[in-house]
């Protein structure tokens, strides 16, 4: 566990980036999704991310540090969004599914009780 505070040495880390994009996202995270809306976000937090990483992370002068510069931005922006969740939902096209509204696949509800099912059983 850190004993200080944030630092020029942890935040030229890919740890350290990682965390501070998610920290600034997920702070101001409401403000741009109530404006501009889901999809948004990622954009939000891969423009978070490059700001960063060229200030900090910079990986050298010419096309071949600002190209190696920007993969790592990306990098850090994935990981900073969690993995998944940009390959599961590419589009940010998240639903919400309410047992009342009948949104829910029978099929999936099944699973969901047959895995607490299993899980009782188990303990």
């Amino acid at each position: 566990m850190f004993n200080e505070f944030m630092s020029l040495e942890v935040l030229a880390t890919f740890a350290g980036l990682v965390a501070a994009v998610s920290i600034i996202v997920q702070f101001t995270k409401s403000i741009i999704k109530k404006k501009f809306g889901d999809p948004i976000v990622r954009l939000y937090a891969f423009i978070v991310a490059l700001v960063l990483t060229f200030i900090f992370a910079n990986s050298g002068p010419g096309a071949e540090g600002i190209l190696l510069t920007i993969i790592n931005a990306i990098l850090v922006s994935i990981a900073s969004m969690g993995g998944y969740e940009i390959l599961a939902d590419p589009r940010a096209e998240k639903e919400r599914k309410d047992r009342e509204n009948k949104d829910i696949d029978e099929t999936e509800y099944d699973k969901v009780n047959f895995a607490s099912e299993l899980q009782r059983k188990v303990e």
